[in-house]
């Protein structure tokens, strides 16, 4: 018989002398076994790794207090609220464009043309007959005639104007939603919650409506005629809407009194013959 003692390197073998002639030592493959640790952590070593957690969970909860932390505006405080203050006090500027949109705007100006003794001048008769067939083309009845002439009209509402109020009133409400949006971003109402500024751009169509209810209006233009002694030139003096004036002294070539016309670039001057 013999015994076998198992190495981390080879087997030995104990055997009789009569066998030693016989058998012989030869390698074998060592069947290797779950390492167990040897070494204890001491407590140096778990104080450390204590430590390191810690500071870990520190960190993260500094970075997790940033992220929901909003981040400081790095604009100019004294700019923003003097933009703001201004944009407040021009705000009601198109409360008032509504309002004025179903009203004449009246103005009183004085024209001249060339009279009767000037060249390609008009006496006074024909100017009365020009004004007249122009104000009949427009609409305008004649409601008291004598030194000074009153011309009475019925002006329609527009569509178009209708439409640029409308249009007018959703700029302005969107403005002012973006100003509401960067003031109060934090603002939590009781009922609504978060409120969505941009939702007074649904007001602007009662512009329009506004307008539109207020109907036709009445416009009167007044028209007094005179002219110099030696009748070289005819005063015109109306006093009416500003925008009905505008378009009467273009279209009979008028010239407002103490003024100059100056010929634009895109005027076509008339053929020679």
């Amino acid at each position: 018989f013999f015994l076998l003692q198992t190495t981390t390197t080879t087997t030995t073998a104990f055997i009789p002398k009569s066998n030693f002639a016989r058998i012989s030592t030869t390698p074998t493959t060592t069947i290797p076994t779950n390492p167990i640790p040897t070494t204890i952590p001491t407590t140096t070593q778990l104080c450390m790794h204590n430590d390191l957690i810690a500071a870990s969970t520190t960190w993260l909860a500094d970075a997790a207090a940033t992220a929901a932390t909003p981040p400081e505006p790095a604009y100019s405080k004294a700019s923003y609220y003097t933009t703001l203050g201004l944009y407040v006090m021009s705000f009601p500027g198109v409360w008032s464009a509504i309002k004025r949109s179903t009203s004449a705007k009246t103005k009183r100006k004085t024209y001249v043309s060339p009279g009767e003794a000037a060249e390609s001048g008009k006496s006074l008769r024909q100017q009365a007959g020009e004004i007249m067939a122009y104000m009949k083309s427009k609409n305008y009845e004649v409601k008291e005639a004598g030194e000074t002439i009153t011309f009475e009209g019925m002006v329609e509402r527009s569509k178009s104007q209708a439409f640029f109020l409308t249009f007018c009133t959703a700029l302005g409400m969107a403005s002012l939603a973006l100003v509401l949006q960067i003031q109060f971003q934090n603002l939590v109402l009781p009922v609504i919650g978060t409120p969505n500024w941009f939702y007074l751009v649904l007001l602007s169509p009662y512009a329009g409506i506004y307008y539109w209810k207020s109907g036709d209006r009445i416009d009167n233009i007044q028209v007094k005629l005179s002219t110099n002694d030696e009748e070289t030139e005819n005063q015109i003096v109306v006093e009416g809407n500003d925008e009905e004036l505008d378009r009467m002294w273009r279209t009979l070539e008028w010239q407002e009194k103490g003024m100059v016309k100056v010929e634009g670039l895109l005027e076509i001057p008339p053929p020679v013959l």
